[in-house]
């Protein structure tokens, strides 16, 4: 039986009674009504009156308290947060985060408090628990725990529709290197739909109610908690928190997560907004989240080259790097990876002499490393560098002794606590020797971007490498482009892992598959996809046939972003946004279908009205083309500032 108290707070923008409280956001559109419902907490999210989650269960499990059942509410207290801060690794470099508090106090049947946090902002809603230590010495007084389960959930509507992606079971795909967050998007699925392998779904998760989208994460994990995920769609639950599988990193450890009192587990974050605007534009995931140490230099923005992603294996040579240094130099790229065997097919002495090469052409290395351990079977070296304290110590003081600028880890196949707190060891042993830090084959980032200084970005989805793999892939190509920015690059930064200008997908440019995207396309996806240090996926040969001026827009292409704006698209289709670096805007558009696209866009917003842009364009597929040519030219904005634009079948278009 729900109790109630009379509220002394009704016109305040927290209402306050026992049993309930109402959250409402500092413009007052955003709601979270919490409650305790027959033992049982609960919340509802609504925005503008209409709900966008129904009402879902809060609460956890541990070794020792129960807070999923027989609660009771002990108390509110209420608070606001109004604060500025700063970064350079994400969508926005400077945030103002503002929202309306309340911390509630349940009190287990057997006497052990947790307190509930919820923050509301004007789209974005965030939760956690906090655990305290026992508070009656009859009851005892533990100083950690397990968490055994966690039952929040998130209830959609039967009849809203999915934009998810499925979590796979642990030790499959290729050397057993799963989950590594690389199965296909899916979009417009019914949330009654299964998932593919049983194991609900990764995070981000976007959903399209009747009147409102939603999108469903967590930011703030370290070595303290393991990474989540969600499960099946239920019909009383709707979707609830799962945990890893025991399975994953051959069967080492629970994947329950072990937690020190008192303590906190991650925050859960649900974005909501009436478009898809406060999804692309959100920085929730940082708002709610604090450094974990300071930086020890400046981590600095840019591109790189990339040679394995179409020369694969084999180009991992000294000859073969010495040209992607060169190209790098010539594009005025800050970067050039050398990816797996480096260590064997060149060597550690020439990989100091080709490091030295490359600073002399104002080019530094990022070098590729096995996170392994013993937890896959993937075979590329080096190996055993990365998985204890010891031998990280020994190749970071090398690396920074050569000058290398940062590394690139793979093969995690984990959220296991065990392998969260890898990734944190790694970023922290790495800012001590300077190096920046790029995972793949990995979990999605969780606030890394604020807590980890030297974090760039992380692979953490279906990346180019596909494109490159299968035919297949090279197609879906577009759609999964125009899927990113409302899911995967919402909450975290992306390393899809290249600018694709080869025409084919082979060394010589001539055979195997080829590309079905525009190059105003491939170049267009470096502003729509956002990580601060961007791969230019482009060969020495290849180069030589690529125009001139899409060679000098390369040049001049920030990654290091101020603010983004969403002016079109639907998830998968197609999308339209602006991002700004200093004063200029750089306005890009994705097709994602085989079909051409007639847009409007309202560009009035950046003071455009009645001027010419420069535009960069594809031109209609003439016959026997195999993909279209591109010009730059101008475009006239009108005097209400909105242009009529044609997007090319899974084609581009860059205004500037």
């Amino acid at each position: 039986m729900k109790r109630v108290l009379f509220a002394f707070l009704l016109l305040s923008p927290l209402s306050l009674w026992a049993g309930e409280t109402v959250v409402t956001s500092p413009n007052g559109q955003l709601s979270v009504r919490i409650s305790d419902d027959g033992g049982e907490a609960r919340y509802q999210v609504l925005l503008n009156g209409q709900p966008a989650l129904e009402s879902s269960r809060l609460g956890l499990v541990t070794d020792y308290a129960d807070f999923s059942r027989d609660v009771s509410w002990q108390g509110v207290s209420t608070s606001q947060i109004d604060t500025t801060y700063e970064m350079t690794r994400t969508k926005a470099s400077r945030s103002h985060y503002v929202a309306n508090c309340a911390d509630i106090t349940l009190r287990s049947a057997n006497g052990y408090d947790m307190v509930v946090t919820f923050q509301v902002s004007d789209n974005d809603v965030a939760f956690r628990y906090r655990l305290l230590r026992g508070n009656h010495t009859s009851y005892g007084n533990p100083k950690g725990c397990v968490v055994r389960e966690e039952v929040s959930s998130f209830r959609l509507p039967s009849t809203a529709t999915a934009f998810v992606s499925p979590q796979i079971d642990p030790m499959t795909g290729w050397e057993k290197t799963k989950p590594s967050y690389e199965e296909d998007y899916l979009a417009d699925m019914p949330v009654t739909e299964k998932s593919q392998f049983g194991e609900g779904f990764i995070f981000p998760a976007l959903f399209r109610n009747e009147h409102n989208w939603v999108l469903i994460s967590e930011t703030g994990v370290d070595n303290r908690y393991c990474g989540s995920h969600l499960t099946e769609w239920e019909a009383e639950s709707g979707f609830r928190i799962a945990f890893p599988n025991d399975g994953e990193w051959r069967g080492k450890s629970s994947g329950q997560p072990g937690l020190e009192l008192p303590g906190h587990t991650p925050w859960r974050t649900i974005t909501v907004g009436e478009t898809l605007k406060p999804i692309v534009e959100t920085t929730i995931a940082f708002d709610v989240v604090n450094p974990r140490y300071e930086a020890s230099c400046d981590y600095n923005p840019g591109r790189y080259t990339w040679s394995w992603l179409i020369w694969q294996d084999n180009s991992v040579n000294y000859d073969d790097q010495v040209k992607f240094i060169d190209l790098a130099s010539s594009l005025g790229l800050e970067y050039c990876l050398v990816d797996g065997f480096w260590d064997t097919q060149i060597g550690r002495d020439r990989m100091e002499e080709l490091s030295a090469y490359a600073r002399s052409k104002g080019v530094r290395l990022l070098l590729w490393y096995n996170s392994n351990g013993w937890w896959n079977d993937a075979p590329q070296t080096p190996r055993n560098r990365m998985n204890t304290s010891a031998a990280r110590d020994e190749e970071m003081a090398w690396l920074r002794k050569i000058g290398v600028a940062g590394i690139k880890v793979d093969f995690f196949g984990s959220d296991k606590q065990e392998a969260m707190a890898l990734y944190e060891d790694i970023l922290t042993d790495a800012n001590r020797y300077g190096l920046a830090v790029i995972f793949h084959g990995c979990t999605m980032p969780r606030g890394w971007e604020k807590m980890f200084p030297n974090y760039i970005a992380s692979e953490a989805c279906l990346a180019s490498e596909n494109v490159y793999f299968t035919d297949s892939h090279a197609r879906t190509e577009a759609r999964e482009l125009t899927m990113h920015p409302f899911v995967r690059n919402a909450t975290g930064s992306f390393d899809w892992g290249g600018i694709i200008l080869n025409k084919y997908m082979s060394r010589d440019n001539k055979s195997r598959h080829p590309r079905y995207t525009t190059d105003i396309f491939e170049l267009a996806s470096g502003i729509v996809i956002q990580t601060s240090v961007n791969c230019v996926a482009l060969t020495p040969n290849a180069a030589e046939e690529t125009p001139d001026f899409e060679k000098e827009f390369i040049r001049n292409l920030p990654t290091a972003w101020d603010e983004v704006r969403f002016l079109d698209g639907y998830p998968g289709r197609y999308v339209v946004l602006a991002r700004r670096s200093g004063e200029k805007w750089y306005v890009a558009a994705l097709n994602g279908t085989d079909e051409t696209l007639d847009l409007t866009v309202d560009l009035s917003s950046f003071g455009w009205n009645r001027s010419e842009r420069t535009c960069l364009r594809d031109l209609p597929l003439r016959k026997g083309e195999l993909l279209p040519r591109a010009e730059q030219t101008t475009l006239k904005v009108n005097k209400q500032g909105t242009v009529k634009i044609k997007l090319q079948p899974r084609g581009g278009l860059i205004v500037l």
